[in-house]
């Protein structure tokens, strides 16, 4: 967009690139998120920035602008909920002391989630405000004004926001279900996410992911069902329940019919490779697919490793969110069932207004986010950044709840207002004290650090293709590998780590088999076939060690490809011994067979590149 004679040909440019993918054009605003960097490169070229400020400069401090905003976000969440504003200083210092779980800006700057988790964490903050009981119509408005703008943002930014909004939209369901939060305001929240999620698939040319998604056919659902169940809200405990459980049954019916007709109408496959991935990860059999193997093997879709717990125990954060979490479910359950029990609404209004254990919409909604967004985190740990954020507002909120404090004092049978009000300043200011004594030097040691970026081998890498490869020749390698390749040298890529695209997918997977046991003259029609001039060779894929066996990259491979994995272990019975050696390995013994394809250019301690000679063969 900067190097582009305009802006108006910057984005012709984006919407017909010939430069990224080779043999093919494709539309990146379609595919990829990335209007938040067009819109940056709007305000760079029309604004005097490039006096002052370089373009990498101005990206990275507008992401850490960003990151301020995420942390008012909670700051004024944590307000909302518990009515001081104590309670927003300890939740942003939390943020901060755990900022190891609970962003990655600082070592991942360019990730989807940096741009999209700040305005996430608005539309919490909104919805937390919504909620409130005594809102005028005015502020109403302006309010869903707020979660509307919030929600569209975030669903702009980040790929992942329909699984997100999914998971937001069950708990609005589930309390809605609980008659915890007014019924009107969750279908307002419901059009919302529905509004924004076709707004987005519209500015991204209609792209069929974002119409087969569940959270559309899910609150769709929602909406359909609540229009044919009337009064769920009437009759008693045994009614209600009967009525409710007809009631979720028809959404989960509702929501699959219309999701599956959508995807059969628009023959849509994009994100099926999540669906089998979810599958396994649930433990519904085993799979051999390759793409939600690779899910399964990265680390990151793992469980929530243990020490994460000891992390955020040594900030003190994970027992008061613990103690807090079980207080407010507690009230929660109390207050679900008793709503659940009361034959109406209107007859019983005074009663509820008097119980000791009510609880808030707005808390009550804090509280079913922090749980279901906390299981998505155990069970995926790279989720936990939707969590950990979560948790300092909710561990904040609680040890300055007025609520909290005053039915445990309650229990014990030492309650007054007075020893309610010392309890709930007196605990949590002490918390702070202890984090800035502990933390404080720490964090401004960390401040002063000046670190420079050390990879000596990609550097020669890069430096070799831009002098010595033409501009518009064609890569081959690792997804990673050539979105750097793209980025430092601009050349042309057989595939990068855009996978939610079945075609680029299945590409992805042919490439790859540089890393299996195939032989020369397969690997090189294969390449060809994608018009590949270069193919570089990874030794840290080739021999990797950090994957145990069965989840290297080339054991994927061979298994997708029925061929027994290397190496000492079982295998199953159904997979047979290759024909040919390891492509990857053997290439390096410049014998015949391979020299006859393929010409080395370039070494180093990490790298091999190979010019592929010939064309491919017909078949």
């Amino acid at each position: 967009m900067l190097l582009a004679p305009s802006i108006k040909q910057g984005i012709i440019d984006l919407i017909y690139d010939n430069r990224t993918e080779s043999m093919r054009t494709i539309n990146i605003l379609e595919r990829m998120n990335v209007y938040q960097e067009v819109f940056l490169a709007m305000v760079y070229r029309c604004l005097p920035f490039w006096n002052y400020l370089e373009p990498v400069y101005f990206y990275i401090y507008t992401l850490f602008g960003l990151q301020a905003v995420y942390v008012t976000a909670l700051y004024i969440s944590s307000w909302l909920l518990s009515g001081t504003w104590l309670s927003g200083l300890l939740a942003a210092l939390w943020y901060i002391v755990n900022r190891i779980d609970t962003t990655r800006v600082e070592f991942t700057i360019p990730l989807r989630e940096n741009w999209a988790l700040p305005f996430f964490a608005v539309q919490i903050a909104g919805i937390t405000y919504l909620l409130r009981p005594d809102l005028t119509a005015a502020k109403e408005k302006l309010t869903l004004l707020v979660v509307f703008i919030s929600t569209f943002i975030f669903s702009l930014t980040w790929q992942f926001n329909q699984f997100v909004l999914l998971i937001q939209a069950i708990v609005l369901f589930i309390l809605d279900c609980a008659d915890l939060v007014p019924a009107p305001k969750v279908t307002k929240l419901y059009l919302i996410h529905i509004t924004c999620l076709l707004m987005v698939c519209a500015l991204q040319f209609f792209n069929a992911m974002i119409l087969g998604s569940l959270l559309l056919s899910f609150n769709l659902a929602a909406l359909i069902a609540r229009r044919l169940q009337k009064h769920l809200r009437s009759g008693g405990l045994t009614k209600r329940l009967c009525k409710l459980t007809v009631h979720v049954f028809l959404v989960l019916c509702l929501t699959l019919l219309i999701n599956q007709f959508v995807k059969k109408i628009l023959n849509l496959q994009s994100d099926e490779h999540i669906f089998k991935f979810i599958q396994a990860k649930l433990g519904f059999g085993t799979t051999r697919d390759f793409d939600a193997s690779l899910y399964l093997c990265e680390e990151a879709f793992r469980l929530l490793p243990f020490d994460t717990f000891e992390r955020l125990s040594d900030t003190l954060l994970f027992y008061p969110y613990i103690f807090v979490l079980f207080v407010v479910m507690i009230i929660a359950t109390a207050t679900a069932f008793s709503n659940l029990s009361d034959a109406s609404n209107s007859k019983h209004a005074d009663k509820k207004e008097k119980r000791i254990y009510s609880l808030k919409p707005e808390i009550a909604y804090n509280l079913m986010h922090t749980i279901l967004f906390g299981c998505l985190a155990l069970s995926t740990m790279r989720m936990k950044y939707l969590w950990t954020s979560h948790m300092c507002v909710f561990a904040s909120f609680g040890l300055f709840s007025i609520e909290v404090w005053g039915i445990l004092l309650k229990a014990i049978g030492m309650y007054t207002p007075h020893k309610t009000n010392m309890v709930r300043y007196s605990i949590p200011i002490a918390v702070m004290l202890y984090l800035i004594y502990k933390f404080w030097p720490r964090v401004m040691g960390e401040l002063s650090e000046l670190r420079e970026f050390y990879d000596p081998d990609t550097v020669q890498l890069m430096s070799w293709i831009k002098s010595n490869t033409p501009h518009n020749a064609v890569f081959a390698g690792s997804m990673q590998l050539l979105a750097g390749v793209k980025l430092c040298t601009g050349r042309v890529l057989t595939n990068h780590p855009h996978y939610e695209d079945k075609s680029l997918r299945e590409r992805t997977k042919q490439v790859y088999q540089i890393y299996a046991q195939r032989s020369p003259e397969d690997v090189h029609n294969t390449l060809r076939a994608f018009g590949t001039d270069y193919v570089i060779l990874e030794d840290s894929i080739c021999y990797e060690r950090r994957h145990g066996r069965g989840c290297r990259l080339r054991d994927l491979l061979d298994v997708a490809n029925g061929h027994i994995m290397d190496g000492p272990g079982e295998n199953d019975p159904d997979l047979k011994p290759s024909a040919s050696a390891r492509f990857c390995d053997e290439i390096k013994k410049d014998l015949p067979s391979y020299s006859t394809y393929f010409t080395r250019v370039f070494k180093n301690k990490t790298f091999h590149v190979y010019r592929l000679t010939g064309k491919a063969a017909v078949k």
